[in-house]
């Protein structure tokens, strides 16, 4: 996946968690949606002015403009929710009375469960290599099973099909 839909260095991507790297991921797959079905309107007013003898009226180019204009601004909606995401997450990321979050030592409880699973995977995967290892840690853990809710059988399938 190409990610366009914020400019980030490459030294930026790299600080970014793994919630900010979904959030990045989504924003970047609704922008796609949004540029594909555009893309789609765009031909089908084409063949559909061809149809009728008309593909080099000043229609098609009337039409494509404001096509165009509404797939930037909808792109440009989902550019600025992301940038609003992001930057609540860094708010929230910096940690509370008990220090900065971070899995198991200090969590944060204002994830989503989704959210939660993608940090607590990131810290199996990050700090333990041998795959039997990772789960048999992950089964004893139960911190992430209050902490993952329904989540943590879905953790747990994930990391046995690594075995």
């Amino acid at each position: 996946m190409t990610i366009d839909i914020i400019d980030l260095s490459d030294p930026q991507y790299e600080d970014l968690n793994p919630v900010q790297l979904s959030m990045v991921r989504a924003a970047q797959a609704r922008k796609d949606e949004i540029v594909a079905k555009a893309d789609a309107s765009l031909e089908k007013l084409f063949y559909r002015l061809l149809k009728n003898d008309n593909a080099r009226s000043s229609v098609y180019e009337r039409e494509s403009s404001r096509i165009r204009v509404e797939m930037d601004a909808a792109v440009e909606a989902v550019r600025e929710d992301l940038r609003y995401q992001l930057s609540y997450e860094a708010l929230g990321s910096e940690g509370n009375e008990l220090g900065p979050y971070r899995y198991p030592e200090n969590p944060n409880y204002n994830l989503s469960y989704s959210q939660r699973f993608l940090v607590v995977r990131e810290y199996y995967m990050r700090t333990v290599s041998e795959p039997n290892a990772r789960f048999q840690a992950c089964s004893m853990d139960t911190l992430a099973q209050s902490y993952l809710g329904e989540f943590y059988p879905t953790l747990l399938d994930l990391l046995a099909s690594y075995i």
